[in-house]
């Protein structure tokens, strides 16, 4: 096929026609690839939207679920003066309550300032900070089973939570005396307190 002069003035607005449609439907492309493009990144945008809502609703559930487990357990503490500034005279009170009940032959105790507590054992104790309220004890006795039994009582009749160090035990120098059993004992009254309290 051959063309004239005479047929470049029929073709030449028919070429500026197509070029045009060319160039539109190439920027048609190039638009759509970028809205494509867009429409992506905002999906996955969304994506994260929704899988961090699903996390903190997962967090929140666990959250109501450890309330659920633990609030009676802190209900307990909080009832035991556990949880809170040291109970110093309640512990007193308590004490001066066993002494009333002839559990042990006598005792003598003294119960040192508050301070705070390392655990042998690393503990994590979350946002409660562990203080110890240090108190010796000295104990006459007629025999050991006494002196279970003043600590049995220590842990049902006084709010709080007594930790028993170690014990030393001996018998009575004098062989005519009352008391057969001299006893020494070191521990402390454990509390906790949170560490956001005012």
């Amino acid at each position: 096929m051959t063309f004239s002069r005479s047929d470049f003035s029929y073709l030449k607005w028919s070429s500026l026609i197509f070029m045009s449609v060319l160039c539109a439907s190439g920027a048609a492309i190039v638009v759509s690839e970028n809205f494509v493009t867009h429409a992506q990144l905002e999906q996955q945008a969304a994506q994260r939207q929704l899988s961090s809502a699903h996390n903190q609703l997962a967090a929140a559930n666990e959250d109501q679920e450890n309330m659920n487990t633990y609030t009676f357990e802190y209900d307990e503490l909080l009832k035991r003066n556990i949880i809170g500034d040291d109970q110093r005279l309640d512990w007193i009170e308590g004490l001066e309550k066993i002494r009333k009940q002839h559990r042990v032959l006598d005792f003598q105790y003294t119960i040192a300032p508050q301070h705070p507590y390392t655990p042998p054992a690393p503990l994590d104790s979350g946002n409660f900070k562990l203080n110890m309220s240090d108190m010796t004890l000295q104990f006459d006795l007629l025999h050991e089973e006494q002196l279970i039994n003043f600590f049995d009582a220590l842990r049902t009749d006084i709010s709080g939570r007594f930790i028993l160090d170690h014990c030393s035990m001996e018998r009575s120098a004098a062989p005519d005396a009352v008391a057969q059993l001299k006893t020494a004992c070191t521990g402390g009254w454990l509390t906790l307190k949170n560490r956001n309290a005012k």
